[in-house]
């Protein structure tokens, strides 16, 4: 911003991915350069892989050889980054690390040597004595790992269900399976594809890997201030401007880094303290950036690894997961803005003056790169189909035109700065998705999955609806103790295929867990990225979460409006489609005149007396009712349900109308 005449600069934004890393230990110039060695060799396996260069061994290496040779790499430096506790020393590598960093390289490299002759004798249903024993080392090593990156609560909850196999026929019976003995058990865990080397390790190895590298090539190159640039110049100057933007930027920054805690910690350094200097309350402004980071996981091109997972789980394209994701994505942030347009016009908060905001086009002349290379992956992604190489050609794009213009050209410190933070998300998400994926052997090993779906529709009475509130509830109470990805993970296994067996869309409904497992981002006592923004705003954290679960309150409700309905996922006629959505439109925005207390042409609500929250609360019935999908599990047809919900708001509203202009 400018001040006292001076000339508008456009804002700049010092965050990086590195400010979630505060509890790494602080390696020194050797082990960072070996850091950086070990992710340039996990991109290169990684593409020689994906792209089939066959440039390494002079053969093509095997899925689960892959597997482990990304392991390999990248689980051995979790002991040098991650401190075992608290009392551990955080500015040197202690020898136990250092001894359990060559064990974990050892044990891998062994299991990648003989990992074809695992194929081809079965190994994972009767290993030799002597790789058994390489298996409980490696079963112990991640689980160590999990520990020190997902915390003690995840690590806990995996390594009882990864024990689940060996008292399986000793259990009660809608968690009784098929039991199996310890060494089996171990050998399946390491060395089949359901556990270890599973969904989620393979989800990272052919898609996730290829986004993060584009993510942190966005931040290093400069994106972020692009993006939070380019939304002041569009949404600054309005009524609630500094919100609006704090919406858009995050929502644009958080659909590329994927990370909820990352978003705030970045966009929020520089939206938080803008909301505030222009009237909002800290513990306000900080329930917007929590609620717009949380969001944008969900949001389209590339979302969380999470949704990488959830392709693997379904057997079908990512683009389809990120298809499915945009409209109830723009509802949620529809009705972001329109809380914060209806807070902002009830507090009377006007934009940013257009002296002190980046102009448009200059913002767009200085960035337009960013913008052509989201572009590409974009058009990789929905027209070419590709997957899982479309983030390195759209990252070997931005690199190269970033190296072309001057203005933010890397020199060497630069190269190896963006080699150790990509490092650093690869260690920390292969420790997680390696350790989570125990979670799908445990129950694959036993066969529990059918007997657990049987149990749960019996226990529903047949009754759908009864098994959508109790995997809204699972997934929640889950999401509070585990990361997304493990709760996703966990009632993937076990809810989703009794929902899918009632007749439910199968992406509706694992896109359904997604969201209610991601509500513990803002859902008290949780609520880390409440929390993070709180730390910002310098605000109340349990008054910010509570305040979140508010101005995001929408995304209570989209899960079941799409699982309902799956027209709202863009799963069926077009028409149908539109329709829909044109209703939800609706709803959204009587909800948050309900909720705000200010209603489009009629003014504020909050000082028309006695009537104020029958009203209120009519708006927001009649406003759930437009926006709940008629059809499918629902009893009246989308155009019943329509003239339903204009019965219950049209008399409210113009009510509403008449008391605030006679007012």
């Amino acid at each position: 911003m400018r001040t006292n005449g001076e000339p508008a600069q456009p804002f700049e934004h010092s965050g990086t991915i590195e400010a979630e890393s505060l509890r790494l230990r602080e390696l020194g110039a050797g082990w960072q350069a070996l850091l950086q060695a070990l992710a340039v060799l996990a991109l290169l396996f990684c593409i020689n892989q994906l792209f089939n260069l066959r440039l390494f061994l002079g053969q093509v290496i095997l899925d689960n050889e892959y597997f482990y040779l990304l392991l390999a790499l990248l689980l051995p430096p979790v002991f040098l980054l991650f401190p075992a506790g608290k009392r551990a020393p955080l500015r040197r590598v202690p020898w136990y690390d250092v001894v359990l960093a060559l064990l974990a390289l050892a044990v891998l490299g062994y299991l990648f040597s003989q990992g074809r002759k695992a194929v081809e004798q079965g190994w994972e249903f009767g290993a030799p004595a002597h790789v058994v024993f390489a298996c409980y080392a490696i079963w112990l090593l991640v689980l160590e790992a999990l520990r020190r990156t997902g915390g003690r609560s995840l690590t806990i909850c995996v390594g009882l269900i990864s024990l689940y196999p060996i008292v399986a026929d000793r259990m009660p019976s809608p968690l009784s399976g098929l039991a199996t003995s310890l060494p089996d058990t171990a050998a399946y865990h390491m060395l089949s594809t359901e556990s270890l080397l599973g969904i989620a390790i393979r989800a990272f190895a052919e898609l996730v890997i290829g986004f993060l590298v584009f993510g942190v090539a966005l931040q290093y190159t400069g994106a972020g201030a692009f993006f939070i640039n380019f939304a002041f110049a569009l949404f600054g100057h309005v009524r609630g401007g500094a919100a609006k933007v704090a919406i858009f930027a995050s929502g644009l920054l958080g659909s590329m880094s994927g990370s909820v805690v990352t978003n705030v910690l970045t966009a929020g350094t520089m939206t938080i303290p803008t909301m505030i200097r222009t009237g909002f309350r800290p513990s306000y402004a900080a329930s917007i950036e929590a609620c717009a980071s949380t969001g944008a996981v969900l949001m389209p091109p590339v979302m969380g690894a999470t949704a990488f997972v959830m392709a693997q789980f379904l057997a079908v394209p990512y683009t389809q997961v990120a298809f499915a994701a945009a409209i109830p994505s723009l509802l949620y942030y529809f009705g972001l803005f329109m809380q914060v347009d209806a807070y902002a016009a009830r507090h009377g908060l006007a934009g940013i003056p257009r002296a002190e905001l980046p102009r448009l086009w200059p913002t767009i002349r200085d960035g337009w790169y960013y913008l052509a290379v989201v572009a590409l992956l974009v058009w990789m992604l929905l027209v070419l189909k590709r997957e899982a190489t479309a983030p390195f050609y759209a990252t070997a794009l931005l690199l190269l035109i970033n190296q072309i213009l001057p203005q933010r050209r890397w020199d060497w410190l630069e190269l190896k700065r963006f080699l150790t933070a990509c490092a650093k998300l690869f260690v920390e998400l292969v420790a997680i998705l390696a350790g989570v994926g125990l979670l799908i052997g445990a129950f694959s090993v036993t066969g529990m999955t059918g007997t657990l779906t049987n149990d749960l529709i019996y226990l529903a009475g047949d009754n759908p609806l009864v098994l959508l509130l109790t995997g809204a509830i699972a997934s929640f109470v889950l999401g509070l103790g585990l990361t997304t990805t493990a709760c996703y993970i966990f009632l993937a296994v076990l809810l989703a295929p009794g929902l899918i067996k009632q007749g439910l869309d199968p992406m509706a409904v694992h896109m359904f867990i997604l969201y209610w497992g991601m509500l513990s981002f803002i859902t008290p006592p949780v609520a880390l990225a409440s929390f993070a923004a709180a730390s910002i705003a310098r605000s109340e954290p349990m008054q910010t979460s509570f305040e979140s679960m508010w101005v995001g309150s929408i995304i209570y409700f989209v899960p079941f409006f799409f699982v309902l309905n799956p027209a709202l996922i863009g799963n069926g006629p077009w028409l149908d489609v539109l329709q829909l959505v044109g209703s939800a439109v609706l709803g959204v925005m009587l909800i948050c005149a309900g909720l705000q207390g200010y209603l489009l042409l009629a003014g504020d609500l909050t000082g028309i007396g006695p009537l104020q929250w029958p009203l209120r609360l009519a708006l927001i019935v009649g406003g759930a009712l437009f926006a709940a999908p008629g059809g499918g599990l629902m009893p009246l047809q989308p155009l019943q349900m329509e003239l339903l919900a204009l019965a219950v708001t049209a008399p409210a509203a113009l009510i509403a109308w008449w008391l605030a202009r006679k007012r």
